[in-house]
């Protein structure tokens, strides 16, 4: 049988050794596995959109209570997303992974069983700290697994689990809403959070990670692990050999992960990917948490509108698969630029389009295509994030990220249950559009190309200064 030690030497890097494989039934297994978690929290989180009618209506709540409703779990995301950063860069991704799913599973458990409407805040704070630590390690994990060629596709393709999530939600809310209520909805979407013991099977820890940690032995016994694994799917008598990348420091003393987050290298990174993350998700929370409450209040059914925003929400199945598609071929850049401004330009029309006359149409097709670009935005906003940082500030780096979104997560619901009653739905929806204007412009200035860089190139100065090396090296072993 062959074995994977015929082409790897003792001391070379994780990176390396990874960089050369070969794009195997392997890892598409990975993917798979953490999309499905990925996917699963995702229902949790865009059953809000579906649900908060209900709830609004049962407990006589105002717009302004309903957005705080709507906010709770946002709350919770911002302490698991900058916890679960630290957490995972301390003590690895795999675990912090895990214990997420379980921790969301039975907050969403909880929800069911709530009865008046602080319990429910409470409960859907724990939520969001369980969704808020899932969501930026899933980034971090697949990214350190897969190849350059394949990471930007990849991980687009998994951010696309989101709309197929948000889909999934407004399904099931569809048929059990009306005849079971709301509570059930939550008890059901408990259920996927066995999933973690699939997880543990088969997803192992980071090899990059154990390096980085000085962990060498037990990132040498992954590695050997994942070559078998790799020839035994490829069929291949042996590796490819390793290319040059010895200039990438491994097994250094780490230093504070958030420290380095603002060193000179990532500085601008940083305020760049805060920027973005911030206004993003203030825009986009703050208009999907409300999209059926809104249609309800235009004299929409509880069916009905669960149905259209279902609808609307079938349109992020094009756009993250295009925005897939051009993170690779366009680049990370241009693609969040583009998909937050077209997302802008789409709000902006759904608003005009209620406040004159509200065709059903119009009015649909217009928010068909703003989550068109939307979701795209959100498959180019999850392969960019994770690719600023190096090894030892990844999940930390996207951690933060991913919180300070969160807090523009917390703010949109809220703040549109403010506007809504002096500026109407046109006012929500402008609002949206600044939001995403705001964003891209932070990208369009501050940001840089990722597009077919190794990870290790774009982690330190001197990398980044040898990358042109290394992506010859890589070449030439796949080219060879």
């Amino acid at each position: 049988m062959p074995t994977a030690t015929s082409s790897r030497t003792p001391r070379a890097h994780a990176a390396a050794r990874l960089e050369r494989l070969p794009f195997s039934s392997y890892h598409r297994l990975l993917f798979i596995v953490i999309a499905l978690a990925f996917f699963f929290d995702s229902v949790d989180l865009g059953t809000m959109t579906f649900v908060l009618g209900s709830i609004k209506q049962e407990f006589g709540l105002s717009t302004a209570a309903a957005g705080l409703v709507a906010s709770a779990s946002f709350f919770g995301m911002v302490f698991g997303a900058a916890v679960a950063g630290l957490l995972a860069d301390r003590f690895g991704r795999r675990p912090v992974f895990q214990w997420s799913m379980v921790l969301w599973g039975v907050a969403s458990y909880l929800c069911s069983t709530a009865h008046d409407v602080n319990s429910l805040i409470a409960y859907r704070v724990v939520l969001g700290i369980g969704m808020g630590m899932e969501f930026p390690v899933a980034q971090a994990l697949l990214s350190e697994f897969v190849p350059t060629a394949s990471r930007g596709r990849l991980i687009a393709l998994m951010d696309g689990f989101w709309p197929l999530g948000f889909i999934t939600a407004g399904i099931v809310s569809y048929f059990v809403l009306p005849q079971f209520g709301w509570r059930t909805v939550f008890a059901l979407l408990a259920i996927p959070a066995v999933f973690v013991l699939v997880v543990r099977r088969i997803v192992p820890e980071s090899p990059r990670w154990l390096e980085h940690r000085g962990r060498l032995a037990h990132a040498d016994a992954v590695l050997n692990d994942i070559e078998t694994k790799v020839l035994r799917a490829t069929g291949l008598a042996s590796l490819p050999p390793i290319p040059d990348m010895d200039a990438v420091p491994f097994g250094q003393r780490p230093r504070s992960a958030f420290r380095e987050i603002w060193s000179d290298v990532y500085r601008k990174r940083t305020i760049m990917v805060w920027t973005l993350w911030f206004f993003a998700l203030l825009g986009f929370y703050g208009l999907t948490s409300w999209l059926g409450a809104l249609m309800q209040q235009s004299g929409v059914t509880v069916t009905k509108s669960v149905l259209y925003t279902v609808l609307i929400s079938l349109a992020g199945i094009p756009g993250f698969l295009c925005a897939a598609w051009l993170v690779e071929r366009w680049g990370r850049k241009p693609t969040c630029v583009a998909s937050l401004m077209g997302g802008a330009a789409m709000a902006y029309l759904y608003g005009q389009a209620v406040l004159h006359g509200g065709d059903l149409t119009l009015v649909i097709s217009a928010g068909f295509a703003m989550q068109f670009f939307l979701f795209g935005m959100w498959a180019a906003l999850y392969t960019y994030t994770p690719e600023l940082y190096g090894t030892g500030a990844r999940a930390t780096g996207s951690g933060f990220a991913s919180a300070v979104g969160r807090i523009g997560s917390l703010i949109g619901p809220y703040v549109v249950g403010l506007v809504l009653p002096v500026f109407g739905q046109s006012g929500v929806f402008t609002l949206g559009a600044l939001s995403f204007m705001l964003a891209a412009a932070a990208v369009a200035v501050l940001g840089i190309e990722t597009k077919g860089r190794a990870l290790e190139s774009l982690s330190s100065d001197v990398a980044a200064a040898t990358d042109d090396r290394y992506a010859t090296a890589t070449e030439r072993v796949r080219g060879g």
